[in-house]
This record gives structure tokens, C-alpha cells and sequence, in this order.
């Protein structure tokens, strides 16, 4: 675009050039060069031409999804007419990030067209009459019945599922964007597989389910955390894709790509999801290790899974700490290392592969390990469905992310063969152990002893 290459011929310039050419700017000038997005912004992060109603920027983290919306905001309201809806998971999500944020409306805006932040009132006011109200998805009955010319919804693949809210807000929406001449949406999000999303998406694809219907009512950027490499950390990117490499997870929450779920499967993304907190919200009162053991250090990796129950009833997966193909010394040594990091009560170890071998390799790591062999007499699939059971109804949440963890409960397939990552889902069945311990196994009935 025209004002990109503008940007590139002057960044083409050496440095005594570049800066005799800003030093013929006045000090107004320079300081509207510095907020004037559309020579700064990459061609992607700004509104597509033409005549469209939902503009839906889909990609990864760190992409610049945020300082887009709120640059399109800016300009929209340039008319003292325009009403705008802006739309979170929650209220303080769009305080802190769409409106307080360091990409958001008020750090982005020049300082003499800032607007007025009333949070009380849940408004920003601009000098010119325009006006932004800001709402919560997981409040659908707060958009019946106001009207609005433009919306700003983000993370739209984050709002709340439960009882449909995240429709339903949708819906309420749309049914009030009805001033000015062509009401429009712009909708950012990190893609995930949920239902508002499949519902926006579905529209896209033609009759032959690969390509665009050419349907001009939605547009669709998708864009990777890479395309904005020039305003992000080196070590960020070398940390988080050591971290999560080609994962699923790292495909949806990097590259943006939205990963759909296996048909059949024990546990899909929305689930998980549903059921992540960032700390543990409940003391633990019983901590375990479970370790699937690989047959051979050349064969499959060795799953090792930490989870606690806590004084909530619910239990929490803590710690993923799995090995690639590791040496049965290895394994030991990291098994008796995570149990006494965290302390655990027991140490779970699948005896199929090596029966009381297991045991004596785990002891010659540390003779006191509180070791308690099980034996499988199921396949994987059929012993997860009970664990996949306690997921749907609510008792078990994640303290953080596992992404490979993840991956390979996403490829639990009811009645069919594991389709996930790797030979075999060595970590999802130290998880399946582990719950099953703390969860799933009978507990003695009280009795009373008599004299």
C-alpha cells in the first residue's frame, strides 16, 4: 500500500538523511507522524476495503491484533455520530486491555484527542460527541436493546460458552447494530474451536467446503505471532516455540490457526479450555506422580503426570514432566525428582511393561519412594472415558497449559484408535492413572469396630 511504501522509502534512508528529513517537520507534525497508524501499521492490521459488515482479524498471539482494533476505533470515531460497542470476555478484560491496555484506545490515541474514560458509566467520550460503551460477553442481556453504529468484539473465542452466553451476546448485538449508514463489526480473536467461531466461519467456505462462497458480508485476516517479529522480543519467540514447537496447541495459540477437533473424541479444545485456571483456586490434600513407563528407551516416551485433589473435591492437574524415549535410570531419576518437588503422596506407576521391575528401577532412584504398581486390564481409550466423564462434569481443572498433554487427549477417540500425536498417548495415561487415583478408585466404607 502507498503509505508502506512511504514508511519503507524513509527507513531506506540512512540516518543523517531520515533525520533531516523529520527536522523539516514541525513539532506538530512530528508528533502527528508518530501517531498516524496507517504508516506505521502492517497492510493486514488495517480495514480491508469494500463492503463489509464483520471484519474478523484470526490469528496468533502477539500478533498486533489488540492495537488494530483499537486503531480502527480511532478512526471510526473521527464520527461525532458513531455509537461503538466494545465487547470482552469480561468487563475487566475491556478495561484492562481494549481501553486501558498499552495497545489500547487510550495509549494508542494522540494525547489532544484522547477520550474520556468514565469507568462508573462504563463510557469513553470523545471531544467531538463520539461514544464507546463497554460491555461483557458474559452478560448477554446487557446488549438487548442498545443500539450501536460499530462494535469492537475481542477474543471472541474466549467468552463464556456456558448456557450459550457467548451466542447469545452475539446475537444481541447484531440485533442492535442499526445506526448510521453500514453498521460494522470488527471482531479479534486467538482461534479456537467453539461454537461462535465455527458459527461466523461456516459462511466462508463454498459449496465444495474449500474455498470462499464470496460472500462479501465477512472478511477474514489470519495472521501468525511471526508477522509482527519486528515488535516482539527475540527470546520471547525462541522460548515459546521451544515450548510449544508444532503442537496443536502452538499451531492455534502461534499461527493462528483454528484446529478442529477429532470427531469422537473424549476431550475436545472448548473443554479444556473451559476447565483451565491460572493457579490452583483450592489447597491440595493429596498429591500424586503417575508414571507410565516406556517398554524400551527407544520406544515410546515415558509419561510423567503431578495431580492433586484438593479440599474443594476437585482435582487439579499440576505438572507435566514427560521424557522422550529416556533410559529406565532417567526416567527413575526424574520420577523421584518431581515427587519430591512437589511433594507427593504416591507414586503411581503402570506394572505392564516391566511388573515389579518397575518398582526395583524407581527404588534404586530413591529407596523411599511411596511406589503403588496398577495393572491395566483395559485398553487406554476405555480407561480415560471415566476421567473424560469427571472433565465434562466439572472436577477436574488444569494449573496452567500442557500442550503436548493436551494434544494426545484431543486424540482419545471413543470406541477407535488413539489419533494424536506420536506412537502412543504416554502422557494422557499417566493423567488417566493419576485422576483415577485420586478420583475414581473405591474408598473403603467406615465401619464400626466392636468391642
Amino acid at each position: 500500500m502507498a503509505y508502506n511504501r512511504r514508511l519503507k522509502r524513509l527507513l531506506a534512508l540512512d540516518t543523517p538523511q531520515r533525520l533531516l528529513v523529520l527536522a523539516k517537520l514541525s513539532k506538530a507534525e512530528r508528533l502527528e507522524f508518530r501517531y498516524h497508524w496507517r504508516l506505521w501499521a502492517r497492510d493486514e492490521q488495517v480495514a480491508p476495503a469494500g463492503d463489509w459488515r464483520t471484519w474478523l482479524i484470526m490469528a496468533g498471539r502477539g500478533f498486533g491484533k489488540t492495537r488494530a482494533g483499537a486503531e480502527w476505533v480511532r478512526e471510526v470515531a473521527q464520527d461525532p455520530a458513531a455509537r461503538i460497542a466494545l465487547v470482552g470476555a469480561t468487563l475487566a478484560e475491556v478495561r484492562s486491555v481494549m481501553v486501558e491496555g498499552e495497545s489500547g484506545l487510550l495509549a494508542t490515541a494522540p494525547p489532544d484527542r484522547r477520550p474520556i474514560f468514565e469507568p462508573s458509566l462504563r463510557r469513553l467520550t470523545w471531544r467531538n460527541g463520539a461514544l464507546a460503551t463497554i460491555y461483557s460477553a458474559g452478560e448477554p442481556e446487557a446488549l438487548r436493546g442498545p443500539q450501536h453504529s460499530h462494535a469492537w468484539c475481542d477474543e471472541i473465542a474466549k467468552w463464556d460458552n456456558a448456557s450459550e452466553r457467548a451466542g447469545r451476546s452475539w446475537d444481541n448485538l447484531l440485533f442492535g447494530l442499526r445506526l448510521g449508514e453500514a453498521p460494522r463489526i470488527l471482531a479479534s480473536t486467538t482461534p479456537r474451536a467453539v461454537p461462535l467461531m465455527r458459527r461466523l466461519l461456516a459462511p466462508e467456505q463454498g459449496n465444495d467446503g474449500i474455498g470462499p462462497a464470496g460472500n462479501p458480508a465477512l472478511i477474514v485476516t489470519r495472521g501468525s505471532t511471526k508477522d509482527n517479529l519486528r515488535h516482539l522480543p527475540t527470546r520471547f519467540m525462541r522460548d515459546i516455540e521451544l515450548e510449544f514447537g508444532r503442537s496443536l496447541l502452538g499451531r492455534q495459540e502461534l499461527d493462528g490457526e483454528m484446529v478442529e477437533d477429532i470427531e469422537g473424541a473424549l476431550w475436545t479444545r472448548a473443554l479444556l479450555e473451559s476447565v483451565r485456571e491460572v493457579a490452583a483456586s483450592a489447597a491440595p490434600v493429596r498429591i500424586v506422580v503417575a508414571v507410565d513407563p516406556p517398554a524400551s528407551s527407544t520406544g515410546d516416551d515415558c509419561g510423567i503426570v503431578v495431580a492433586a485433589l484438593g479440599d474443594d473435591g476437585v482435582a487439579r492437574v499440576l505438572f507435566d514432566g514427560s521424557l522422550a524415549k529416556p533410559s529406565p535410570e532417567r526416567w527413575a531419576r526424574k520420577v523421584a525428582a518431581v515427587a519430591a518437588a512437589w511433594g507427593a503422596d504416591r507414586v503411581i506407576a503402570e506394572a505392564n511393561q516391566g511388573g515389579e521391575m518397575v518398582r526395583s528401577v524407581l527404588h534404586a532412584a530413591e529407596i523411599a519412594l511411596p511406589v503403588r504398581l496398577v495393572h491395566a486390564s483395559r485398553g487406554k481409550v476405555a480407561r480415560a472415558e471415566p476421567v473424560a466423564a469427571l472433565y465434562e462434569a466439572g472436577r477436574v481443572r488444569h494449573v496452567g497449559a500442557f500442550p503436548q498433554l493436551e494434544d494426545e487427549l484431543c486424540g482419545l477417540i471413543s470406541g477407535g484408535a488413539y489419533q494424536g500425536p506420536g506412537r502412543s498417548p504416554d502422557r494422557a495415561d499417566a493423567l488417566v492413572w493419576a485422576l483415577s487415583e485420586l478420583m475414581l478408585k473405591p474408598r473403603a466404607s467406615p465401619r464400626v469396630l466392636l468391642p
